[in-house]
């Protein structure tokens, strides 16, 4: 998409939520090594664990082991599900001032989303735990769609609020992100604090990329 598109232009901001509003991907790391041991496949390391965050988990696994069976991706899901959701593990949390940011798109009539490759289960638990669920009316979770960088999340948020691809910004971490909002004909915003690296997001041809939380915040509500 060539179009320049001026922020306030913007009716809807769908957001990816694992390094985009949380603060996570650390966590989603350490819980996927321990579920590798725990059932002795080949070790990986951080980085391409890293690397497939943003995908949904039966797609995620089978880029990490391509030759594995359908029973030892069932026994991994279950095992990392396991690991990611114990209670003994420190939530994780916001990243700072995303709250603020998005009470403040929702103060100026915004319409919000979520587009993310968590579960629905995992979704639904962060957003009560993190009091966040009423900004946003529609979510939509790979486990009920296709996942990115599958247009379809990001279609059914589009067409659930009656508004334009053009007149939409995916928010993203990753490139599966900035490639969904493409696929889609919407436009991205990048941001560089999360996933993946700040030249691969920029590959991607978001209206652009910013390193921070409060740049963010500057570039849609100023």
């Amino acid at each position: 998409m060539n179009t320049v598109l001026k922020n306030h232009d913007a009716k809807l901001i769908v957001f990816d939520w694992d390094g985009t509003l949380m603060d996570s991907a650390a966590h989603i790391v350490a819980s996927l090594q321990t579920a590798i041991s725990d059932l002795n496949l080949e070790t990986k390391t951080n980085s391409e664990l890293k690397n497939i965050i943003g995908l949904g988990l039966k797609e995620a696994f089978y880029a990490l082991y391509p030759e594995a069976t359908e029973k030892e991706l069932v026994e991994l899901t279950a095992q990392y599900r396991e690991h990611f959701f114990d209670e003994q593990h420190e939530s994780c949390q916001l990243f700072s001032g995303a709250r603020e940011l998005v009470e403040e798109l929702d103060g100026k009539g915004y319409f919000l989303a979520i587009a993310t490759g968590k579960g629905r289960n995992g979704l639904d638990k962060v957003l009560k735990e993190t009091s966040m669920g009423n900004y946003f009316p529609i979510t939509r979770c790979a486990d009920e769609s296709h996942s990115k960088p599958n247009p379809q999340m990001l279609l059914d948020i589009i067409d659930y609020y009656g508004v334009e691809a053009s007149e939409t910004i995916m928010v993203g971490d990753t490139e599966y992100d900035l490639q969904m909002a493409n696929n889609a004909d919407a436009h991205s915003i990048a941001v560089s604090y999360g996933v993946h690296e700040k030249q691969r997001l920029l590959e991607c041809n978001p209206l652009t990329c910013l390193d921070n939380m409060n740049d963010l915040h500057q570039w849609l509500l100023s």
